[in-house]
């Protein structure tokens, strides 16, 4: 019973393993969706002759659905349970990828951004719910290690996703470039067009199954209610009082720079590796399905790199690593900027090492103390999300551009990562100061 009770998935006794395993596979499913997205930027662009900019939106409908769903999840998990703000998530996500059909059909642009949009409603109920879940089952000392090892899955998912775009997706759109598709008729467009489409819709509609059969499996299982005796709604005496926290609302403005440096290099990966590689005499369509690979790459480092951090988490204060993780990613940006060619894209590689501990350390220090205000301070952070919304179209916007000063545009927008890990590394120092 002793060592039970000193499990980082136990509560007074209680083992949490099995909702804790059933709650930590969501983190994967959306890890998925995230990370099959990224490359649609570049397909979209290419797939309706749009600019790079036109094709961000994709992440602007992607991040809008996580800040617009927040605050209205976390009331719902507030007067419910956070079990049916599992359920609701998966109902949404799973409606959402669904919809690529009709949106197929129209052969229209903006109804796959509704699709994505309904999708990410769903997203950001699972987060909202899911992380304080996972904070919830055991003890408050372990909280912060519990959530970074549900994380670890979640690059997981990130990964299956990477790899279903470029082979099931990247690999078999038609490999006329953007220059050729620009020349086409526009009978000739719409065959290649519809064509693309349906290769592009296919993996969303198998995940969409996929989530239907776990919303049955959640539904059916019985889950733990340890954090859900409270069901009274008052957001507003609640925001003031979570807002009043320093180290919360700091942690909110620093998750929003996280979210929006891991969005800009892991999508903007695919064009920065796609410059190089063209350069070196590749084709386009080789040059995109070879970024894709170091896409990958990036993602195993990032998956290595959390379950070495948050073992290191056992010993080294979670500020510390946190703003000490950020300096080091500042610097490969650096690299990423100043270097051209193959260098500059494995620092743009490495930096996946580097972000691997923060948006759950970031998580778990904002939410630290919190108790049941928790619910609405996850949705909060889960708000902060909304910089993978905002910041690549403005980095999309510097790399419309071709040349800036001289220098490639997609090397010089990486300054907006470089700024990013600043306000990090400022949020890290801050944290180590408060609890050294």
């Amino acid at each position: 019973m002793e060592q039970k009770k000193q499990s980082i998935i136990s509560r007074d006794g209680v083992s949490y393993l099995v909702p804790f395993i059933l709650v930590t596979s969501c983190f994967a499913l959306w890890g998925f969706a995230n990370d099959i997205t990224n490359p649609m930027v570049k397909a979209f662009s290419k797939i309706f002759r749009m600019s790079v900019t036109d094709g961000a939106l994709v992440q602007v409908a992607f991040y809008g659905g996580y800040f617009a769903m927040a605050f209205p999840a976390a009331m719902f998990i507030r007067k419910y349970s956070y079990k049916a703000g599992v359920l609701m998530g998966l109902g949404l996500y799973a409606i959402g990828a669904l919809l690529f059909l009709p949106a197929s059909w129209t052969g229209m642009y903006y109804p796959f951004l509704v699709a994505y949009f309904i999708l990410t409603c769903g997203l950001s109920f699972l987060e909202t719910s899911c992380n304080p879940y996972i904070l919830s089952m055991g003890s408050e000392e372990t909280a912060t290690r519990r959530l970074n090892l549900a994380q670890c899955f979640n690059p997981m998912g990130s990964l299956c996703g990477m790899y279903v775009a470029m082979n099931f997706i990247q690999a078999r759109l038609n490999p006329a470039s953007t220059e050729e598709r620009a020349l086409l008729s526009d009978s000739e467009f719409t065959a290649m067009r519809d064509s693309d489409l349906m290769v592009l819709i296919a993996p969303y509609l198998a995940i969409g199954a996929v989530i239907a059969l776990m919303f049955l499996v959640i539904y059916l299982t019985r889950m733990p209610h340890n954090a859900d005796q409270n069901h009274d709604v008052h957001p507003l005496a609640t925001l003031r009082r979570i807002c009043s926290i320093d180290y919360y609302r700091e942690g909110v403005i620093a998750q929003f720079f996280y979210v929006g440096v891991q969005i800009m290099c892991w999508t903007f990966i695919i064009q920065y590796g796609t410059r190089v590689l063209m350069g070196e005499g590749m084709s386009e369509q080789q040059a995109e399905v070879t970024s894709q690979q170091y896409n990958i790459v990036a993602m195993v480092i990032f998956v290595s790199s959390r379950f070495i951090c948050t073992y290191f988490l056992k010993f080294i204060n979670a500020g510390a690593l946190l703003g000490l993780l950020a300096a080091v990613g500042a610097c490969l940006t650096v690299g990423v900027i100043a270097i051209d060619g193959r260098m500059g894209l494995y620092c743009l590689v490495a930096i996946s090492a580097c972000m691997s501990l923060m948006f759950p350390t970031i998580y778990g220090i904002a939410l630290q103390g919190l108790g049941d205000d928790a619910k609405f301070g996850a949705a909060g952070l889960i708000m902060a999300i909304l910089g993978g919304s905002v910041l690549p179209p403005l980095q999309a916007s510097i790399i419309d551009q071709g040349t800036v000063f001289g220098l490639p545009a997609v090397n010089v927008s990486f300054v907006l990562p470089l700024l990013c890990f600043a306000v990090i590394i400022v949020y890290g120092w801050r944290t180590w100061q408060r609890t050294r």
